[in-house]
């Protein structure tokens, strides 16, 4: 597992990424006339272009959620990823080869040959990632120490050999920290066979001290290995032991001003790009229901402070005459035709551009929540109030993760993808989860 900015990345997946772009660099080489002229005249210049065309066709591929453990292999994505990142890069080849390109007989006349290098690269190098995987060549081997209760914790079978997910497979039980000295168990972690000691236990040891039995070894308590792993905290569960302390940024005034700086940025463009868009669905939505085209609701940000988060409206107005605020659902009668259309394709959160631009949110952090299910959670989840040290986010690391919350329960689900985000955030989890909202929006996930 790599660190980077505090935020972990399985190392297949980097390195899958990593040997994925040197391959498309490599296709590209041989398919464009421009870039085998580049290299007679400037070497070191034509491998930086042709390494940024293959940073644009990964990155288009990034957006399509295959650089993700659940996502690597899905086919039907697979078949979609040349042709976009093609399409990309056919856009980034203009500005860096302009006279070879407007010269040419047609600037798309590369497009096909492209497409064969970008998806034969991808390809390639997948398949003999799916064999790698499936010969056990890319997992690592962990070995799991359970205190007194610390069976009921496990977040996974406890049988030695079992494969939890593609990265990692437990090797060794032990019932007890003691039992690290056990001759076969010592032999084990000396061999080299066991990359991690993961420990569960309410009232664990000091790492330190199994740090002196596994020397040599990493180790994790239940809450880290949790976090690493599956990018999210271990919310209320006291085997797991401790959780990580939370990453300090660098810098954080720096990264404050940048981040301010890029959602005004983003705001303006996506409002502008949107401008025909939102004229439309302003239409629809006076013409299908009556009532306002806005819709106006009281939500919880930043230190707690309440403000007004403004959506296309999606529901009737008497939506919740008589009834109250409750969660939505799937299938909700209160939503209006026009209003689902607008919420599978997201185009109801736009107008909360305008709410980046008055400061009350950013682009990226946990969605804000209602008042009223704010001191609800408050009282059902201790932890919830720390989402709020943040400003909410059009978009969020729970969103890309998981689907529409729609009760106290997924709130807390969500929670623990929030708490992750609090802890760790930087500008490259920004980035990560801005490239995965593009997936979210493409496929329509998770909307209700």
């Amino acid at each position: 597992m790599l660190r980077i900015f505090g935020h972990t990345v399985a190392t297949p997946i980097a390195s899958l990424l990593l040997v994925e772009a040197v391959a498309c660099a490599i296709g590209l080489s041989i398919v464009l006339p421009e870039g085998a002229a580049a290299f007679q005249s400037d070497p070191p210049g034509a491998v930086l272009q042709l390494l940024l065309l293959a940073l644009v066709a990964v990155m288009t591929v990034g957006a399509l959620g295959l650089y993700e453990s659940a996502n690597w292999l899905r086919l039907p994505r697979l078949a979609v990823a040349a042709p976009l990142a093609a399409v990309s890069v056919a856009a980034v080849r203009g500005l860096i080869w302009p006279q070879e390109v407007t010269g040419s007989a047609s600037g798309s006349g590369h497009l096909l040959d492209i497409i064969l290098a970008i998806g034969l690269a991808i390809a390639l190098v997948r398949l003999v990632f799916f064999v790698a995987s499936r010969l056990g060549l890319l997992g690592r081997t962990v070995a799991v120490v359970l205190g007194p209760d610390g069976r009921a914790g496990l977040p996974f079978g406890p049988d030695a050999g079992r494969v939890f997910d593609d990265w990692f497979r437990i090797g060794l039980v032990a019932e007890r920290p003691s039992s690290l000295r056990d001759p076969v168990i010592a032999h084990a972690l000396k061999s080299g066979r066991i990359w991690a000691v993961v420990t569960f236990d309410s009232n664990p040891l000091p790492l330190s001290a199994i740090r002196r039995d596994a020397a040599g070894v990493r180790v994790f308590s239940g809450a880290e290995f949790h976090e690493r792993r599956l990018s999210r905290l271990d919310v209320g569960n006291p085997v797991a032991g401790p959780a990580p302390e939370p990453r300090v940024e660098p810098l954080p005034w720096l990264s404050a001003v940048l981040r301010r700086g890029l959602d005004i940025v983003v705001s303006l463009v996506v409002l502008a790009v949107t401008l025909p868009l939102t004229l439309l669905a302003a239409l629809a939505i006076k013409l299908d229901s009556p009532g306002p085209v806005l819709y106006r609701q009281e939500r919880v940000g930043l230190n707690g402070r309440v403000f007004t988060i403004l959506k296309f409206r999606s529901m009737r107005t008497d939506a919740e005459t008589g009834s109250g605020p409750r969660w939505a659902v799937v299938g909700d009668s209160r939503v209006t035709r026009v209003g689902r259309v607008l919420r599978l394709t997201r185009v109801d959160e736009i107008p909360q551009m305008l709410n980046v631009l008055r400061g009350e949110m950013a682009f990226v952090g946990p969605r804000p929540e209602r008042p009223c299910f704010v001191e609800q959670l408050r009282r059902e989840i201790p932890q919830y109030d720390e989402r709020h040290a943040v400003r909410p986010g059009v978009t969020g690391w729970a969103q890309v993760n998981l689907p529409y919350g729609a009760s106290a329960e997924d709130a807390r689900r969500k929670l623990a993808y929030d708490l992750y985000y609090v802890r760790h955030r930087s500008l490259f989890l920004d980035l990560l989860i801005t490239l995965a909202t593009v997936r979210v929006v493409l496929f329509r996930e998770g909307a209700r």
